[in-house]
Protein backbone atom coordinates (compact mmCIF):
# COMPACT_ATOMS: atom_id res chain seq x y z
CA UNK A 1 0.00 0.00 0.00
CA UNK A 2 3.06 2.74 1.27
CA UNK A 3 4.33 1.41 -2.37
CA UNK A 4 0.99 2.43 -4.38
CA UNK A 5 0.74 5.64 -2.30
CA UNK A 6 4.18 6.48 -3.36
CA UNK A 7 3.92 5.70 -7.13
CA UNK A 8 1.16 7.32 -7.23
CA UNK A 9 2.24 10.85 -5.37
CA UNK A 10 5.04 10.42 -7.68
CA UNK A 11 2.93 10.66 -10.78
CA UNK A 12 0.78 13.79 -9.63
CA UNK A 13 4.20 15.37 -9.20
CA UNK A 14 5.36 14.67 -11.92
CA UNK A 15 2.12 16.02 -13.56
CA UNK A 16 2.06 18.96 -12.16
CA UNK A 17 5.86 19.80 -13.04
CA UNK A 18 5.21 18.97 -16.84
CA UNK A 19 2.71 20.75 -16.50
CA UNK A 20 4.43 23.70 -15.06
CA UNK A 21 7.12 22.89 -18.11
CA UNK A 22 3.73 22.90 -20.74
CA UNK A 23 2.83 26.35 -19.39
CA UNK A 24 6.12 27.80 -19.82
CA UNK A 25 6.87 26.24 -22.99
CA UNK A 26 3.41 28.21 -24.31
CA UNK A 27 4.47 30.90 -23.89
CA UNK A 28 4.58 33.11 -27.25
CA UNK A 29 8.09 33.73 -28.37
CA UNK A 30 8.62 37.27 -30.46
CA UNK A 31 11.53 38.49 -32.00
CA UNK A 32 11.89 42.04 -33.20
CA UNK A 33 14.38 43.68 -34.91
CA UNK A 34 15.30 46.54 -32.91
CA UNK A 35 14.50 47.19 -28.76
CA UNK A 36 12.14 49.82 -29.38
CA UNK A 37 9.39 47.28 -31.01
CA UNK A 38 10.68 45.12 -28.32
CA UNK A 39 9.90 47.84 -26.03
CA UNK A 40 6.55 47.99 -26.61
CA UNK A 41 5.80 44.14 -27.80
CA UNK A 42 6.95 43.84 -23.79
CA UNK A 43 4.47 46.99 -22.58
CA UNK A 44 1.21 44.68 -23.96
CA UNK A 45 2.84 40.91 -23.88
CA UNK A 46 3.76 40.86 -20.46
CA UNK A 47 4.68 37.56 -18.76
CA UNK A 48 2.74 35.18 -21.36
CA UNK A 49 5.25 36.83 -24.25
CA UNK A 50 9.11 36.07 -24.61
CA UNK A 51 10.29 38.59 -26.31
CA UNK A 52 13.70 39.31 -27.68
CA UNK A 53 15.11 41.88 -30.00
CA UNK A 54 18.10 41.76 -32.81
CA UNK A 55 19.72 45.50 -32.96
CA UNK A 56 20.73 46.74 -29.66
CA UNK A 57 19.22 50.38 -28.99
CA UNK A 58 23.40 51.91 -29.21
CA UNK A 59 23.38 50.54 -33.02
CA UNK A 60 22.46 52.35 -36.36
CA UNK A 61 19.73 49.89 -37.65
CA UNK A 62 20.80 50.05 -40.59
CA UNK A 63 23.56 48.34 -40.14
CA UNK A 64 23.73 45.37 -37.98
CA UNK A 65 26.55 42.91 -38.21
CA UNK A 66 24.74 39.34 -37.99
CA UNK A 67 25.65 36.59 -36.04
CA UNK A 68 24.67 32.92 -35.79
CA UNK A 69 22.95 33.24 -32.19
CA UNK A 70 20.60 36.12 -34.58
CA UNK A 71 19.45 32.88 -36.48
CA UNK A 72 19.21 30.64 -33.49
CA UNK A 73 16.44 33.11 -32.09
CA UNK A 74 14.38 33.18 -35.39
CA UNK A 75 14.38 29.58 -35.58
CA UNK A 76 12.28 29.35 -32.10
CA UNK A 77 10.41 32.76 -33.29
CA UNK A 78 6.47 32.24 -33.64
CA UNK A 79 6.34 36.15 -34.52
CA UNK A 80 8.98 38.38 -36.19
CA UNK A 81 8.29 41.97 -36.02
CA UNK A 82 10.43 44.60 -38.50
CA UNK A 83 10.58 48.45 -38.56
CA UNK A 84 9.83 47.79 -42.33
CA UNK A 85 10.41 50.77 -44.76
CA UNK A 86 14.08 48.92 -45.89
CA UNK A 87 15.41 49.84 -42.69
CA UNK A 88 16.42 46.10 -42.21
CA UNK A 89 16.76 45.81 -45.81
CA UNK A 90 20.97 45.04 -45.65
CA UNK A 91 21.10 42.07 -42.57
CA UNK A 92 17.90 40.75 -41.71
CA UNK A 93 16.30 39.26 -44.77
CA UNK A 94 19.45 36.78 -45.22
CA UNK A 95 18.85 36.07 -41.28
CA UNK A 96 15.61 35.03 -41.96
CA UNK A 97 16.29 32.83 -44.87
CA UNK A 98 18.77 30.70 -42.77
CA UNK A 99 16.50 30.32 -39.84
CA UNK A 100 14.10 28.09 -42.45
CA UNK A 101 11.29 28.95 -40.36
CA UNK A 102 8.33 29.19 -42.93
CA UNK A 103 6.17 31.53 -40.01
CA UNK A 104 8.23 34.60 -40.12
CA UNK A 105 9.03 35.05 -43.60
CA UNK A 106 7.89 38.12 -45.37
CA UNK A 107 3.92 37.68 -45.71
CA UNK A 108 4.19 34.43 -43.78
CA UNK A 109 1.39 34.61 -40.69
CA UNK A 110 4.33 35.34 -38.05
CA UNK A 111 5.91 38.47 -39.65
CA UNK A 112 5.01 42.15 -38.76
CA UNK A 113 5.88 45.20 -40.59
CA UNK A 114 5.16 47.78 -37.66
CA UNK A 115 5.32 50.31 -40.82
CA UNK A 116 1.78 49.61 -42.02
CA UNK A 117 0.11 50.82 -38.61
CA UNK A 118 1.98 54.24 -38.22
CA UNK A 119 1.87 57.95 -39.99
CA UNK A 120 4.85 57.21 -42.24
CA UNK A 121 6.42 61.03 -43.34
CA UNK A 122 9.06 61.89 -45.99
CA UNK A 123 7.63 59.56 -48.60
CA UNK A 124 9.35 60.56 -51.90
CA UNK A 125 7.65 61.63 -54.91
CA UNK A 126 9.06 61.16 -58.70
CA UNK A 127 11.97 58.84 -59.20
CA UNK A 128 14.74 57.50 -56.72
CA UNK A 129 18.08 57.20 -57.50
CA UNK A 130 21.16 56.52 -55.53
CA UNK A 131 22.45 59.90 -56.26
CA UNK A 132 19.89 60.91 -53.90
CA UNK A 133 22.01 58.92 -51.07
CA UNK A 134 20.50 56.32 -48.91
CA UNK A 135 16.97 57.47 -49.63
CA UNK A 136 14.47 54.96 -48.22
CA UNK A 137 11.79 54.75 -51.50
CA UNK A 138 8.36 54.33 -49.11
CA UNK A 139 9.19 56.81 -46.45
CA UNK A 140 10.93 57.79 -43.45
CA UNK A 141 11.71 54.12 -41.03
CA UNK A 142 11.76 56.24 -38.08
CA UNK A 143 8.02 56.61 -37.23
CA UNK A 144 8.93 55.16 -33.70
CA UNK A 145 10.06 58.46 -32.65
CA UNK A 146 6.41 60.04 -32.51
CA UNK A 147 4.38 58.56 -29.02
CA UNK A 148 1.26 58.09 -31.34
CA UNK A 149 3.09 55.60 -33.34
CA UNK A 150 4.41 53.74 -30.67
CA UNK A 151 0.36 53.68 -29.61
CA UNK A 152 -0.31 52.34 -32.73
CA UNK A 153 2.03 49.88 -32.84
CA UNK A 154 1.56 48.35 -29.04
CA UNK A 155 -2.47 48.20 -30.79
CA UNK A 156 -1.24 46.04 -33.85
CA UNK A 157 1.02 43.89 -30.94
CA UNK A 158 -1.97 43.30 -28.65
CA UNK A 159 -4.31 42.73 -31.53
CA UNK A 160 -1.97 39.81 -33.07
CA UNK A 161 -1.22 38.54 -29.77
CA UNK A 162 -4.98 38.06 -29.20
CA UNK A 163 -5.18 36.13 -32.40
CA UNK A 164 -2.52 33.68 -31.55
CA UNK A 165 -3.54 33.06 -27.79
CA UNK A 166 -7.24 33.77 -28.17
CA UNK A 167 -7.77 32.39 -24.24
CA UNK A 168 -5.00 35.63 -23.03
CA UNK A 169 -6.89 38.25 -25.31
CA UNK A 170 -8.65 39.79 -22.49
CA UNK A 171 -5.09 40.03 -20.62
CA UNK A 172 -3.59 41.47 -24.18
CA UNK A 173 -6.11 44.59 -24.26
CA UNK A 174 -6.08 45.02 -20.53
CA UNK A 175 -2.35 45.73 -20.99
CA UNK A 176 -2.53 47.97 -23.79
CA UNK A 177 -5.42 50.07 -22.34
CA UNK A 178 -3.39 50.17 -19.73
CA UNK A 179 0.05 51.30 -21.47
CA UNK A 180 -2.33 53.93 -23.54
CA UNK A 181 -3.65 55.82 -20.50
CA UNK A 182 0.14 56.33 -19.23
CA UNK A 183 1.45 57.08 -22.43
CA UNK A 184 -1.38 59.84 -22.91
CA UNK A 185 -0.40 61.00 -19.48
CA UNK A 186 3.20 60.99 -20.13
CA UNK A 187 2.78 62.45 -23.77
CA UNK A 188 0.87 65.52 -22.20
CA UNK A 189 3.83 66.42 -19.64
CA UNK A 190 6.36 65.99 -22.83
CA UNK A 191 4.29 68.51 -24.86
CA UNK A 192 3.71 70.78 -22.06
CA UNK A 193 8.14 70.74 -21.14
CA UNK A 194 8.42 71.03 -24.96
CA UNK A 195 6.04 74.21 -25.65
CA UNK A 196 7.58 77.02 -24.97
CA UNK A 197 10.52 76.16 -28.00
CA UNK A 198 8.10 75.46 -30.27
CA UNK A 199 9.39 76.59 -33.69
CA UNK A 200 12.74 76.32 -33.00
CA UNK A 201 15.04 75.61 -35.61
CA UNK A 202 17.71 72.68 -35.46
CA UNK A 203 20.01 70.91 -37.80
CA UNK A 204 20.36 67.15 -37.72
CA UNK A 205 22.62 64.40 -38.49
CA UNK A 206 20.89 62.39 -40.05
CA UNK A 207 16.94 61.71 -41.12
CA UNK A 208 16.35 60.16 -37.61
CA UNK A 209 14.45 63.06 -36.51
CA UNK A 210 11.18 64.14 -38.06
CA UNK A 211 8.29 62.55 -36.21
CA UNK A 212 9.72 63.26 -33.30
CA UNK A 213 10.33 67.15 -34.25
CA UNK A 214 6.85 67.49 -36.29
CA UNK A 215 4.99 66.12 -32.99
CA UNK A 216 7.22 68.38 -30.46
CA UNK A 217 6.83 71.94 -32.72
CA UNK A 218 10.73 71.81 -34.04
CA UNK A 219 11.59 72.71 -37.45
CA UNK A 220 14.64 70.31 -39.15
CA UNK A 221 16.09 72.81 -41.62
CA UNK A 222 19.44 70.86 -42.80
CA UNK A 223 21.73 68.15 -41.91
CA UNK A 224 24.98 67.46 -41.20
CA UNK A 225 24.86 64.44 -44.06
CA UNK A 226 24.88 66.52 -47.64
CA UNK A 227 22.54 63.70 -48.35
CA UNK A 228 21.33 60.89 -46.41
CA UNK A 229 24.43 58.09 -45.72
CA UNK A 230 27.02 60.19 -47.37
CA UNK A 231 29.60 61.57 -44.89
CA UNK A 232 29.80 65.22 -43.92
CA UNK A 233 31.97 67.46 -46.96
CA UNK A 234 34.25 70.53 -46.71
CA UNK A 235 31.86 72.35 -49.13
CA UNK A 236 28.54 71.09 -47.41
CA UNK A 237 29.75 72.01 -43.92
CA UNK A 238 30.34 75.26 -44.86
CA UNK A 239 27.02 75.92 -46.33
CA UNK A 240 25.25 74.51 -43.45
CA UNK A 241 27.54 77.13 -41.41
CA UNK A 242 26.67 79.76 -43.24
CA UNK A 243 23.25 78.98 -43.20
CA UNK A 244 23.27 78.35 -39.40
CA UNK A 245 24.62 81.94 -38.81
CA UNK A 246 22.19 83.45 -41.47
CA UNK A 247 19.12 81.71 -39.48
CA UNK A 248 19.86 81.99 -35.78
CA UNK A 249 20.34 78.12 -35.62
CA UNK A 250 22.07 76.85 -32.30
CA UNK A 251 22.12 73.25 -31.70
CA UNK A 252 22.93 70.46 -33.58
CA UNK A 253 20.65 66.79 -33.35
CA UNK A 254 23.79 63.99 -33.15
CA UNK A 255 22.50 59.87 -33.08
CA UNK A 256 25.24 57.53 -30.46
CA UNK A 257 26.83 56.03 -33.83
CA UNK A 258 27.91 59.12 -35.77
CA UNK A 259 31.51 60.75 -35.37
CA UNK A 260 30.92 64.09 -33.61
CA UNK A 261 34.12 65.86 -35.16
CA UNK A 262 32.02 67.59 -37.82
CA UNK A 263 29.30 68.37 -36.15
CA UNK A 264 31.19 70.14 -33.05
CA UNK A 265 33.17 72.07 -35.42
CA UNK A 266 30.08 73.30 -36.82
CA UNK A 267 28.71 74.46 -33.33
CA UNK A 268 31.80 76.20 -32.06
CA UNK A 269 31.90 78.38 -35.28
CA UNK A 270 28.28 79.58 -34.93
CA UNK A 271 28.53 79.71 -30.94
CA UNK A 272 26.28 76.56 -30.92
CA UNK A 273 25.50 73.02 -29.14
CA UNK A 274 25.18 69.84 -30.04
CA UNK A 275 22.87 67.21 -28.49
CA UNK A 276 23.61 63.75 -28.52
CA UNK A 277 19.82 62.32 -28.33
CA UNK A 278 19.16 58.52 -27.93
CA UNK A 279 17.23 57.49 -31.19
CA UNK A 280 16.46 53.89 -29.34
CA UNK A 281 15.22 52.23 -26.11
CA UNK A 282 18.54 51.04 -24.91
CA UNK A 283 20.91 53.62 -26.37
CA UNK A 284 22.30 54.15 -23.31
CA UNK A 285 21.85 52.10 -19.74
CA UNK A 286 19.05 55.26 -18.32
CA UNK A 287 16.45 54.54 -20.86
CA UNK A 288 15.02 50.67 -20.25
CA UNK A 289 11.50 51.65 -21.80
CA UNK A 290 9.68 53.43 -24.30
CA UNK A 291 8.83 55.74 -21.77
CA UNK A 292 12.51 56.73 -20.83
CA UNK A 293 13.48 57.16 -24.25
CA UNK A 294 11.15 60.63 -24.22
CA UNK A 295 11.60 61.23 -21.01
CA UNK A 296 15.83 61.30 -22.15
CA UNK A 297 15.60 63.32 -25.05
CA UNK A 298 13.19 65.43 -23.74
CA UNK A 299 15.38 66.75 -20.79
CA UNK A 300 18.14 67.22 -22.94
CA UNK A 301 16.34 69.47 -25.04
CA UNK A 302 14.70 71.38 -22.66
CA UNK A 303 18.21 71.87 -20.86
CA UNK A 304 20.24 72.98 -24.06
CA UNK A 305 17.17 75.37 -25.43
CA UNK A 306 17.66 76.86 -21.67
CA UNK A 307 21.28 77.59 -22.36
CA UNK A 308 21.27 77.95 -26.11
CA UNK A 309 19.04 81.41 -27.00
Amino acid sequence: MTVSIGIRTLAVAMAVALGGVSHAAAKINLVTSTQDLAALAREVGGDKVNVESIAMGYQDPHFVEPKPSFVLKLQKADLLAVVGLELEIGWLPPLQTQSRNAKIQKGGAGYMEMSQYCQILEIPTGQVTRAMGDVHPQGNPHYWLNPDNGRRIAKAFADKLSQLDAADAAYFAGRYADFDQRLTAAEKGWVAKMAPYRGRKVITYHRSWPNFCERFGLEVVDYVEPRPGIPPTPSHTLELINIMKREGIKLILVEPYFDLRTPNSIARAVGGEVAQLMPSVGGVKEIANYFQLFDYDVNILVNLFQRVK
